[in-house]
């Protein structure tokens, strides 16, 4: 009996599979669109060119910023691969941290999604023409900028411009040279621009002023010493003996043919109508008002928005990784991470606000070295006695007052005296494990507003990729090296009389170290000191000189009975000591071989005819 009832049961689920079989094979995955469905309707297909700006990530708000490869910042917490790279480590093998916006890989799989957007629809016969062409300048703007990316960070590229389809034979492919790429970049640039121009476009899409923004910056990094291969032989041994130095040398014209490319370039953005915030002053602005201007530039609002060229929004819903930037830096005594601590070597760099060097050697300074800065390093940092937002309920009556707290202090005891830690620091009673090292907290992109608690809130600040300062300082830098003095300096005052500072006067050499500085200063942790101290070949005294921190010290004075700390002067003498980073913490150094990063051991092995860069 029971066998005849398993025959039964067989025949009838063979039935039943039998007649269901055709139907379950044509079954359409409800996740996925085939590309034949994706091409036919307008719809899909700006949904497929829109993810392609999914390859810009958090922008630079991820909890590990590019400012900590550089002489800006030091990250806080080991074992995330940065001291790779700054400490010259970097190889074929462990390149180090690399943000997935800038990895070799997710590039070139960016790449091929905009190569199959640009095929598709020159095969789009029946969508509408205005439509063609937005997504067709869009897929263009992005492949420009997802090449801009490779080109600054490896040099001379593998140009692909197609998506390999399975009949494809051959795969292998050699770099293309520096000149090969720029040219590329620029073109896509220029003909994106054509096809973006008068088309409403919403925030984050690429636009004719963006293309503008990427052929200004890749021809500004053309025109500099490390893409010169005379200039960039002289200042490097590793460069001198590189075999093939075309594909990290743009050759085109002669340095001042460059020059005056870089500079045409930046003025076309700049003759864009509607951009730029609080740049028509006659004289500096106020101290206030200047802090004011900064931070709305900083956190795009009050005017701030017209800074913007092309930025990373952020709506709505919470970003796993990105839009935290005060948890991830604010200090730990509001429950914050510290990650990307400012450091000493930044702080220096900041002028008075007389447009005079800060120096250690001069007593005033280094008895004061927070007072009468320029107003710009007050809405970029947070450092001991600093104001702030008001503290957590559980630390609130520890500081009362809402101030930064980075050093040791003395308080009375009794009869005698205690030494205090801060609430930021490392022997914080709040998670001192997340206190910085540096002494300094980052400020800039943190709304001040008292109402937002870090650590709680996504906050809504857009990511800068391009802004329209940005492009004033490169069309600064372009005159200056043409010997346009005059030139560059109206401009740069534009910046300066924003930002509470006095005009500069200076001429030749001595004013491109104030722009250099103008440029350090102004477009701080926005990703470009990475690159600019390479371009330039400072490197060496810069980006390899070591960490240096602040060590703050608050001795009561006599008479002085203090038991809540606070900051202030007339009960504390404050005295400041500047010494290096613990070298186990992060022992920087420079070798030539960072100009340029390194290419994965894994793609040379996908690619035997790759080249690897010099010193590697």
């Amino acid at each position: 009996m029971k066998k005849r009832n398993i025959i039964i049961a067989l025949a009838f689920f063979s039935t039943v599979l039998t007649s269901c079989n055709d139907d379950f094979v044509n079954t359409k995955p409800l996740d996925q669109l085939s590309e034949s469905v994706v091409w036919t309707d307008p719809n899909l297909a700006e949904a497929f060119v829109t993810e392609l700006y999914g390859g810009l990530g958090n922008g630079g708000f991820d909890e590990q910023m590019l400012a900590s490869l550089t002489d800006e910042a030091s990250f806080t917490h080991p074992g995330r691969g940065i001291t790779t790279i700054t400490e010259s480590r970097s190889n074929p093998a462990d390149i180090g941290w690399v943000n997935g916006t800038l990895s070799w890989q997710n590039m070139y799989t960016r790449i091929r999604a905009c190569n199959l957007a640009l095929a598709n629809l020159k095969k789009a016969t029946t969508f509408p023409t205005a439509l063609v062409e937005r997504l067709t300048g869009e897929a263009k703007f992005m492949r420009a900028y997802f090449y801009h990316q490779l080109v600054r960070y490896y040099g001379g590229v593998p140009i692909i411009d197609k998506a390999y389809a399975l009949t494809d034979t051959d795969f292998l492919t050699q770099r293309n040279t520096m000149e090969e790429c720029i040219n590329f970049i620029v073109k896509d640039c220029d003909e994106a621009a054509a096809l973006l121009n008068g088309k409403s476009l919403a925030a984050g899409r690429g636009s004719r002023a963006a293309c503008l923004a990427i052929k200004s910056r890749i021809l500004l990094y053309g025109a500099s010493d490390l893409y010169d291969a005379a200039t960039a032989k002289s200042k490097s041994t590793a460069m001198a003996a590189y075999a093939t130095p075309a594909i990290l040398a743009y050759t085109s014209g002669d340095r001042a043919a460059r020059w005056t490319k870089a500079k045409d370039a930046a003025k076309a953005v700049l003759d864009l109508p509607g951009f730029g915030n609080a740049l028509n002053l006659s004289a500096p602005a106020e101290k206030n008002d200047a802090v004011t201007n900064y931070q709305n530039n900083s956190l795009a609002k009050n005017g701030g928005e017209k800074e913007l060229i092309f930025a990373r929004y952020f709506i709505n819903a919470k970003q796993e990784n990105g839009g935290r930037i005060g948890l991830f830096n604010g200090p730990n005594g509001y429950h914050n991470w510290a990650g990307n601590a400012p450091i000493q070597n930044l702080v220096d760099d900041y002028e008075m606000m007389d447009g005079s060097k800060f120096s250690w050697s001069n007593p005033n300074h280094a008895a004061s070295p927070y007072d009468n800065r320029d107003p710009r390093f007050y809405a970029t940092l947070l450092y001991d006695g600093a104001n702030w937002k008001p503290r957590t309920a559980d630390v609130a009556s520890k500081d009362p007052l809402n101030q930064i707290q980075t050093g040791q202090y003395e308080l009375s005891s009794g009869s005698g005296k205690v030494s205090y830690f801060g609430l930021d620091t490392r022997k914080s009673t709040v998670e001192d494990w997340n206190g910085s090292y540096t002494g300094y907290y980052f400020r800039k992109f943190t709304d001040p507003n008292p109402s937002i608690i870090d650590q709680n809130t996504w906050q809504q600040i857009p990511w800068p990729f391009f802004r329209y300062t940005e492009a004033i300082l490169n069309y600064v830098e372009a005159c200056i090296e043409l010997g346009q003095d005059a030139e560059a300096r109206t401009w740069l005052n534009k910046i300066r009389f924003r930002s509470g500072m006095p005009a500069v006067t200076e001429s030749g050499n001595e004013l491109r170290e104030r722009y250099r500085n103008e440029r350090r200063v102004e477009l701080s942790f926005e990703e470009h000191r990475y690159h600019d101290a390479r371009r330039w070949m400072i490197a060496t005294n810069t980006l390899g000189a070591k960490v240096k921190i602040i060590n703050v010290f608050g001795s009561l004075k006599p008479g002085k009975t203090v038991t809540l700390y606070k900051y202030d002067p007339s009960s504390f003498d404050y005295s400041y000591k500047v010494v290096d980073m613990d070298p186990g913490k992060e022992n920087r150094t420079w070798l030539d071989k960072m100009y340029f990063l390194p290419i994965h051991r894994d793609e040379m092995n996908r690619n035997n005819k790759l080249v690897q860069n010099p010193g590697y």
